[in-house]
């Protein structure tokens, strides 16, 4: 058996799975106080009359390092830079304690200034007087040689736990964004922690001695320990959920939508012929343009606990969320209390659900049966403008799936699919409003926590050899080697071949969910003076994305 846990900010959804099919399916509310508590009940609710040493897999998604994000709810941390000449670091300043120091590495990986010792110590100990404890190390092309990144760290390790450093977090050498997604690692560090801490004390306490998979952005998993090296890739790990779940019942002959309609947000997702869309350089949000791989999606605060104001007789509807709906014991009207009202659900106190409307058709002016028809109307159309505004942003740009490059490729999507607790009461109206068939999938309100279940363990390396220098690198993986002249692209591609198997193995993957692919290849020649002096190699490899193979989908889903 397997279990598929989605640690949302309003509700946990969890699911148990086995050969037959969904053998048990739960929702808690989630207190993002008490995590521990959190976990716990989910696994004693789903658990109940289970023999635990049946399962053999658990896989867990979560929202709570998007949110902290999105909230601006951050950590105070140091960020060292090392930029060399050619680029003012300060351009692309994280955070209050940003320290650009002097030393550089050139293209080639060859040191041209060293790192200050002293400049170091000073910064050092103006961090400890600011109580910072954690601190990002980036150098603008660490991943040709990370000497100066190592050295700092060795530098300042005493003083600090845990140092993350660039060229471990992408091998990529695009500077800003290495800042920023160094900057998101450390940042959301702590919070990820006590989510870990969490999770390991609960399976603890149940006797689940397994490994646990965390499910990443770009809809893959990773192990949950080394989850804790790489904490900025859980960010989007709850809309990455959402599409995993979806891609089982996604056509593969035509473009769809995915739609998420939580309690706080609406995540909205694109599948062309059965494959997501996937941010080719990586997450951006806001100022935080990174390098960590993710499908694209959009979150927007629509949801069914969002809050409904009026003003100047104009319903508004999110993007807040005060709480649960009114019909549930919370502070304002919500369109689930319009749902409610108008009898489209069962659940809830329809007494309180009643109030609701009320309140907003006095500030409306209007019959409380009209109130609730506009609530339920105004929320179903919000979701179908923010959907036709992602296609047409999408449509201007380039479109990258998780398997190939679509050159010109319009998007045009002729199904709807959706997840979410409310998803079978809008898809009606969503269809009716849009134009497209939409579907409310099947256990559609736990659909994500199904996703994460399937999802199979994803990585990726990025390889380069010089053989005039005669040295290979795999910056992520802290290995470089001597390499002969006569090296060549069958060597690189198989060196790194080896390298992303083993580091999937290790993140947790099983060898039968192994599909490697090759998503960038470059070769250079070196000249100088008209004569032939060596070749340049860049590889990025990964195992790709998708669902696992040793599990029956059809009888689950």
């Amino acid at each position: 058996m397997i279990i598929g846990l989605d640690v949302g900010g309003t509700h946990a959804d969890a699911v148990l799975l086995s050969e037959q099919g969904v053998v048990k399916n739960i929702k808690v509310p989630t207190d993002a106080s008490n995590l521990f508590n959190t976990v716990l009940t989910c696994f004693n609710l789903l658990l109940d009359s289970t023999d635990i040493s049946k399962v053999k897999r658990v896989v867990i998604s979560t929202t709570l390092t998007t949110n902290s994000v999105v909230q601006r709810n951050l950590d105070t941390v140091g960020i060292i830079v090392s930029a060399g000449p050619g680029i003012d670091p300060m351009n692309f300043k994280r955070g209050e304690h940003y320290y650009p120091v002097s030393g550089s590495i050139d293209h080639r990986g060859r040191e041209v200034q060293p790192i200050d010792a002293g400049e170091i110590a000073a910064i050092c100990e103006e961090m400890k007087q600011a109580g910072i404890r954690y601190v990002g190390v980036i150098g603008k092309f660490s991943p040709r040689n990370p000497a100066h990144e190592l050295k700092i760290k060795s530098l300042i390790n005493d003083d600090f736990d845990p140092v993350f450093l660039g060229h471990r977090v992408s091998g990529n050498l695009n500077f800003p964004r290495r800042i920023s997604t160094v900057f998101l690692n450390t940042s959301v560090y702590s919070l990820h922690r006590n989510f870990f801490n969490a999770v390991s004390d609960t399976l603890k306490q149940k006797g689940l001695t397994i490994p646990i998979q965390i499910l990443k952005a770009d809809g893959g998993t990773m192990n949950l320990a080394t989850s804790m090296e790489f904490p900025g890739q859980t960010v989007l790990s709850g809309p990455a959920a959402s599409v995993m779940g979806a891609i089982p019942h996604a056509p593969t002959d035509m473009d769809s939508l995915v739609l998420d309609i939580g309690g706080t947000t609406t995540d909205i997702a694109i599948l062309v012929n059965g494959a997501p869309l996937l941010e080719p350089v990586g997450i951006g949000r806001g100022k935080y343009k990174s390098l960590i791989r993710a499908l694209q999606t959009i979150s927007k605060g629509i949801g069914g606990d969002s809050e409904v104001t009026v003003k100047n007789k104009k319903l508004k509807i999110g993007p807040h969320r005060r709480g649960p709906a009114m019909a549930f014991g919370g502070p304002s009207p919500t369109p689930t209390d319009a749902m409610i009202y108008l009898g489209k659900m069962e659940d809830g106190e329809r007494v309180l659900a009643e109030k609701a409307i009320a309140m907003t058709a006095s500030k409306l002016e209007v019959p409380n049966l009209e109130a609730a028809q506009m609530i339920f109307h105004e929320t179903c159309a919000r979701i179908v403008e923010m959907t036709r505004k992602m296609v047409d942003q999408i449509n201007s740009k380039p479109v990258y799936t998780v398997h190939e490059f679509l050159e010109g490729y319009q998007i045009n999507p002729r199904k709807i699919l959706l997840l979410g607790g409310p998803a079978s009461f809008m898809a009606e109206k969503i269809q009716e409003l849009s134009g497209i068939e939409t579907i409310a999938l099947p256990m559609s309100s736990v659909a994500n926590a199904i996703g994460a279940a399937l999802a199979r363990t994803t990585c990726e390396i990025s390889l380069m050899a010089d053989t005039e220098q005669g040295m290979v690198y795999i910056p992520e993986e802290n290995y470089s080697e001597k390499i002969s002249p006569k090296y060549q692209k069958s060597d690189a591609l198989e060196t790194a071949r080896i390298f992303l198997e083993r580091k999937a193995i290790m993140s947790g993957a099983s060898q039968e969910n192994l599909e490697t692919e090759l998503i960038e290849f470059q070769e250079f020649n070196i000249v100088r003076r008209f004569s032939m002096h060596g070749k340049i190699f860049r590889i990025k490899m990964q195992v790709k994305p998708g669902l696992i193979k040793d599990f029956s989908l059809a009888a689950i889903l």
